[in-house]
């Protein structure tokens, strides 16, 4: 059975890393599925295609410069025989020349999919450096979201980053604030972000109104992306309250 989307592959990717005690999240600063595991020092990273090819080599290059942990994933589809993409021993010895771990994914009508993983991440023939500030980056943007809100291999749907969650939190708080509207000084006590300031003043989604020096009111855009992303909205809220909880403590 061939996928249709190569998001169709995230869902048995993230179950199967879960097991091995991986918290997982889809597109994370540009990578399709990120994993941290509470022992082990380097994210988990894992790009994915509908069948194996240069593009999906060429992401996976670009990944090695952030972790050493990277995965190639793709369909193994049982139709396609004598397809470039069946010849697995070949691939496997190529990504583990690379230094890549190589995951195939087969898909059945009546079963769930069967993730097996032909290759681990291993060590390059040549040194490779994980460029260190932007593993940090992709680490602060994995802890920073509260959920996993979007699915790996996502291209034009609206992806929800930690800067989306906390730009929503201080339009939830300012959605309840009084007709004459809300400081940035207010909202930052309501919603604990420290810089709502800047997310009022750069408004970037367009979603908040300079109403008087100091006073900002919600716009119909912020209005509807309240409705849209609620469910988002009812974990982060949860999750800063767990926070505000724990600190007390």
């Amino acid at each position: 059975m061939a996928v249709q989307h190569e998001t169709e592959l995230y869902e048995p990717l993230k179950a199967f890393f879960e097991q091995r005690g991986y918290e997982i999240k889809g597109e994370v600063r540009h990578c399709d599925l990120v994993g941290v595991h509470p022992i082990e020092r380097e994210p988990l990273i894992v790009e994915m295609k509908k069948t194996f090819n240069l593009a999906l080599l060429l992401q996976g290059m670009e990944r090695l410069q952030i972790s050493s942990q990277v995965y190639l994933a793709v369909e193994r589809s049982r139709a396609k025989r004598g397809a470039v993409n069946q010849r697995w021993g070949e691939i496997a010895r190529l990504c583990r020349k690379l230094g890549f771990g190589l995951i195939t994914i087969t898909f059945y009508k009546t079963k769930k999919p069967f993730v097996e993983v032909l290759c681990e991440p291993g060590i390059q023939n040549t040194v490779k450096t994980v460029r260190k500030k932007r593993k940090e980056r992709l680490l602060y943007e994995f802890h920073e979201r509260s959920g996993d809100y979007n699915v790996g291999g996502s291209s034009r749907s609206r992806l929800v980053t930690a800067y989306r969650e906390k730009a929503l939190l201080v339009a939830k708080a300012l959605a309840d604030a009084p007709p004459e509207g809300a400081s940035p000084a207010s909202l930052r006590s309501l919603t604990g972000i420290g810089n709502a300031a800047a997310i009022l003043q750069n408004n970037y989604y367009g979603w908040f109104e300079r109403i008087s020096r100091g006073r900002y009111r919600l716009t119909s855009a912020g209005v509807e992306n309240l409705k849209q992303f609620a469910n988002v909205l009812e974990t982060a809220s949860s999750s800063a309250m767990e926070a505000t909880n724990a600190k007390e403590v």
